[in-house]
């Protein structure tokens, strides 16, 4: 059953195992206790690790540029339109865990990945436009997560310094040296093998996005019940502050950070994937997809309102690193540690998907290279030997340089976080979802629910076009001042 595509679409999984027992397990494979319906090891995930995994992908650096967003917005819009995409984005999940299957939700034909489920659902074209944004947003993740890493290394370095002398030496530094460091640390965690095998990594980093957007919360808190007032105004940053044209450009920009902020479904199929059934994967995700998005839009509430609240039109672009606070810096130095820890979990559970795209490519493209295909068993005292693929060392290792030099060439935390939200929502969380559904369930055109299902893309693709002109107005506007290497903060 297993057996036509073992060597490639169950390269990742374990697949030489595979390929040996399946000859000997035969048909009856789906049915056993070691093997699913599709002939690959026994999924064990449950709603708890896919929360986990959705935890860990969606409260990433996000959280920390709400307090701006709702700055931009103001009292009213600001978590209007946290609820509003709190709502899109598990309403959309919901349509893309259908999707997991084709035909039959319980025994139909499983899709590994998101571009298999375009290619089971809507096919064509579709397929490749489909993959170029998902795997380009990824790429572009791994980059804004490696920003966001080496800006709360210095907020650590920073704060120490500020302590030290009393607030009299302003502390630049740049930001280089904590890039590779957190380029050395992903290249070792990428050679974790796959998804399977990163569940520790992803509990790990979901408590510690709990524990800085914790600190960030009670932070806020204690600012204003320090001050006795809550800042801020009900249509956000006046117009003096800023032009009335920035004012246009930095809302829209705050809509890119609330879409980068909550996206997930870049992921969720790969996440499905790992899931045990019974009870079916789309139910069981569509219950993870729940917890989570309440979850974090609790958290996102509390710590963007409270920021705002503490700071008003000043809050920074980074809530814990744009030294609004600078006291306890103790307090401040977990917070940031918290971030770094769980945005090297983060960037793993965002990139597997594209490494096991090209290790699978490159497997079906060069089926008998030694070099692509061949695992050297590496022996380490008191554990299992690691199954060393040159390849995906090699593979892996590039990547992992190149996002992080491109990282040092575009250091701007804020706009590129708008413009990754701006260009992965409307195609990857909505487009595509609501399509692929469309088609599933036969709706035909026309229809009250295919016209709901077509005014609710339409919005949101205004949404994402307006936060990308934010964005790369914001960024053009940081280049005027920027030079490569050297920026120091």
């Amino acid at each position: 059953m297993g057996d036509n595509n073992s060597p490639t679409k169950n390269h990742y999984h374990h697949h030489h195992q595979l390929v040996d027992l399946s000859v000997e397990v035969g048909p009856q494979q789906g049915g056993s206790k070691c093997f699913d319906d599709d002939g690959r090891l026994k999924r064990t995930g449950s709603v708890w690790t896919a929360s986990a995994h959705i935890i860990t992908a969606v409260i990433g650096s996000g959280v920390l540029s709400l307090a701006w967003a709702i700055a931009q917005l103001g009292w009213i819009a600001g978590p209007a339109v946290m609820f509003l995409f709190s709502f899109v984005i598990y309403y959309t999940s919901a349509l893309l865990a259908d999707c997991y299957r084709t035909g039959d939700p319980v025994s139909g034909k499983r899709n590994y990945t998101y571009m298999d489920a375009v290619s089971s659902n809507l096919g064509g074209a579709k397929v490749k436009i489909c993959g170029i944004i998902q795997y380009l947003n990824l790429f572009g993740v791994a980059i804004g997560y490696t920003i966001a890493a080496s800006i709360s290394m210095m907020a650590v370095k920073r704060s120490n310094c500020f302590h030290e002398s009393g607030g009299k030496n302003p502390c630049h530094l740049s930001s280089t040296p904590y890039m590779i460091m957190f380029g050395v640390a992903e290249i070792i965690f990428s050679q974790i093998p796959d998804f399977d095998q990163i569940s520790w990594l992803s509990i790990v980093a979901a408590v510690m996005s709990f524990t800085y957007s914790t600190i960030g919360m009670g932070l806020g808190i204690a600012k204003v019940a320090e001050s006795g007032k809550f800042k801020g105004s009900l249509t956000g940053i006046s117009i003096g502050a800023v032009t009335q044209t920035q004012k246009i450009w930095r809302s829209f920009q705050a809509l890119g950070d609330i879409a980068f902020a909550y996206s997930y479904s870049i992921i969720l199929i790969e996440i499905q994937d790992t899931l045990k059934a019974p009870p079916s994967e789309a139910k069981t995700m569509k219950k993870a997809s729940l917890v989570s998005v309440s979850v974090t839009t609790s958290f996102y509430m509390l710590c963007g309102c409270f920021g705002y609240a503490a700071f008003g039109d000043q809050a920074p672009g980074n809530l814990l690193t744009g030294f609004g606070f600078y006291n306890p810096y103790w307090l401040l130095d977990i917070a940031n540690v918290a971030i770094v820890v769980h945005l090297v979990g983060a960037y793993q559970v965002y990139c597997q998907p594209l490494f096991a795209f090209v290790e699978k490519w490159a497997t079906q493209r060069w089926p008998k290279s030694g070099f692509i295909t061949k695992d050297i068993k590496v022996p380490i005292p008191g554990c299992r030997p690691y199954n060393l693929n040159l390849f995906r060392f090699v593979w892996r290792t590039i990547f992992v340089v190149l996002t992080t030099v491109i990282s040092m060439l575009l250091p701007f935390f804020n706009d590129i976080v708008g413009i990754l939200g701006a260009f992965g929502f409307w195609p990857l969380t909505v487009y595509f979802p609501v399509e692929m559904y469309i088609s599933q369930k036969k709706i035909r055109k026309w229809s009250t629910r295919w016209l709901c299902l077509q005014i609710l893309s339409l919005a949101c693709l205004i949404i994402s076009i307006s936060a990308a002109a934010g964005s790369i107005a914001g960024v053009v506007l940081d280049l005027k001042v920027y030079r490569p290497f050297k920026t120091t903060y």
